[in-house]
């Protein structure tokens, strides 16, 4: 079973804050849990957190800590008739990269009574912060056992993991990543997951950079099958690939293993509404790219991410024609979404009008059109193609903002470029502050939320 905890970039500075006091001294804090729960899976995600304040606890020095739990009494009471796990995470100032004997003693009586709450016997965690914040922990089963976690995911302005590194064979190919972004870098990008939802115009690019950056596993997700309109936009698509109907998916899946870069890829030929299994695989990846037209399944992949705490990266490209069979402006977009902090809906990416008008269109095209023309529905557009040299760009402008997240290189902080209008033919890029976003208040206090019914509160989705 693969063991996993994650973290908004919200939660972690609190914690960073909290737990890494200027005295020295130790210091706790617990956290409410949403799960993600199958039977080779089991993820811990921060939902709620509760400082333990330092002059509540017993005893407090470079390594010891003693604390009462009356502060999070509401938390046992909740873990008592939800879903919900606890997990304690405390610091070890020092720098000791384990868990002591007395950290030991702590965690079997903290966990003894939480098991004695619980409404179920799902495992509960138990973490450490050292001194430049990387975490480690371990999950604790209701027999008192306990694994170590295989992987922390930090979900913030920078995105952060914290594993056991493996020892990778850095290949030829590998060189130029290494020299221009470090050896880490790379090693962490043989180790992610990511999901690509839409493997057309700008995800077909995506998929490709990716590949040959050397990326681990891959989940590529697209309904549709190759047509002779694609082949200006889609890479490695050829007129064959269009006469025999053949899968998206599946002519970038078979390019993937040409290429042999060792990339493992997962494929997936449904729509998201349609299909709660790929939801499910999306969620164990590290990361998602949405390259897609439809305001509803970026709606989709923007609340599934916020429950989930995952990274989110949004792909729009637009062309606006000038009445004469031609083009007025081209221009794109790419938004970084995390948890805790702004949305696609708050943005102004689309409004809740668009999303209502995009549902209709995937419930039931012909009363869509029938609304269209009755003027219920005005200036959607469901359908917004472009040509490869316009994709690319696009495409090429996310992944390395992508690169930035995992190995910050430009001038200025990440927090900076959350979003990007690409203005093509205007010939600027202009970037936008995380802070100048509002906070989407509902999926704040949905983030971390994870596995419930209705799934990530769509009724539409059936589990």
């Amino acid at each position: 079973m693969e063991l996993q905890l994650r973290i908004s970039g919200y939660h972690h500075e609190i914690l960073k804050h909290h737990l890494l006091h200027i005295d020295g001294k130790e210091a706790v804090a617990v956290a409410l849990c949403g799960r993600f729960s199958e039977p080779k899976t089991e993820i811990l995600l921060v939902y709620d957190l509760t400082l333990i304040p330092y002059n509540e606890c017993y005893s407090r020095e470079n390594d010891v800590l003693h604390w009462s739990t009356n502060k999070i009494q509401h938390y046992f009471e909740k873990i008592g008739n939800t879903n919900l796990a606890l997990l304690k995470i405390h610091s070890h100032p020092g720098g000791y990269d384990k868990f002591s004997r007395t950290d030991d003693v702590s965690d079997n009586e903290f966990f003894d009574s939480a098991f004695g709450w619980s409404l179920n016997d799902k495992p509960h965690a138990s973490a450490i912060m050292l001194p430049e914040g990387k975490i480690f922990g371990r999950f604790f089963f209701n027999d008192l056992h306990h694994e170590p976690i295989d992987k922390i995911l930090i979900a913030g302005d920078i995105i952060q993991k914290f594993t056991k590194l493996k020892k990778t064979n850095n290949e030829d190919f590998a060189l130029r990543t290494i020299q221009t972004f470090g050896e880490r870098t790379y090693q962490n990008l043989s180790e992610l997951s990511v999901g690509v939802v839409g493997c057309s115009g700008t995800g077909s690019p995506v998929i490709e950079q990716l590949v040959r950056l050397g990326i681990g596993k891959l989940m590529l997700v697209d309904p549709d099958i190759v047509e002779k309109k694609n082949l200006n936009r889609i890479l490695n698509t050829t007129m064959r690939d269009a006469k025999g109907g053949k899968a998206k998916v599946s002519v970038l899946a078979e390019s993937i293993k040409k290429i042999g870069l060792g990339t493992i890829v997962d494929l997936s030929k449904v729509n998201l509404y349609d299909d709660i299994e790929t939801l499910k695989a999306l969620i164990k990846c590290d990361v998602i790219f949405g390259c897609m037209d439809s305001v509803d399944g970026r709606h989709l992949l923007n609340q599934l991410c916020s429950f989930y705490l995952l990274p989110y990266f949004d792909l729009g490209v637009k062309l606006e024609a000038n009445g004469s069979n031609g083009i007025k402006q081209i221009c794109g977009s790419v938004h970084y979404i995390q948890p805790c902090k702004s949305s696609l809906l708050t943005r102004g990416v689309y409004t809740i009008d668009d999303l209502r008008a995009s549902s209709q269109f995937r419930k039931n095209p012909i009363e869509f059109e029938n609304l269209k023309k009755n003027s219920y529905i005005k200036n959607i557009n469901v359908n917004n193609p472009a040509v490869i040299s316009v994709n690319m760009q696009i495409a090429s402008h996310a992944v390395n903002e992508f690169l930035n997240r995992i190995h910050p290189f430009k001038s200025e902080h990440p927090s900076y470029y959350a979003g990007s209008t690409i203005d093509i033919t205007e010939g600027y890029i202009v970037n936008s502050n995380e802070a100048e976003f509002e906070i989407d208040s509902y999926l704040k206090k949905k983030s971390g939320r994870g596995d419930m019914i209705p799934f990530v509160e769509m009724p539409e989705i059936f589990s």
